[in-house]
């Protein structure tokens, strides 16, 4: 009985713990209340699914697995800084509107 037999369980439950976590990541994503919850939760989930990728390539034993967690890991952070600049024009929008007093309706009914 090798090494690697005794990590094998390790590994499994490592990953159910990670999914687990990456729900409650997903509820607080969706749940707010704030902009930097959300944003905070999704760096977290890409985070931790990169951490599951890796843990996949060694309980798999595949190299390649390795080179898409390097591949998510820069489309993640791409992403969050994407999110970020959005929601940052989002607000200096809407903070703009409201110095020049034009906050109330923003219904465009014609």
């Amino acid at each position: 009985m090798g090494k690697e037999a005794l990590y094998h369980p390790f590994f499994i439950i490592l990953l159910i713990l990670l999914s687990v976590m990456l729900l409650i990541c997903l509820i607080r994503a969706v749940k707010g209340p704030r902009v930097a919850d959300r944003l905070v939760a999704v760096n977290m989930m890409g985070t931790m699914v990169m951490v599951m990728i890796s843990i996949l390539a060694l309980l798999l034993k595949e190299g390649y697995l390795v080179d898409i967690c390097l591949i998510y890991a820069m489309i993640s952070f791409l992403a969050v800084v994407v999110i970020s600049k959005v929601y940052i024009g989002i607000y200096e929008e809407r903070h703009h509107s409201l110095e020049n007093g034009e906050g109330g309706n923003t219904d465009e009914r014609g």
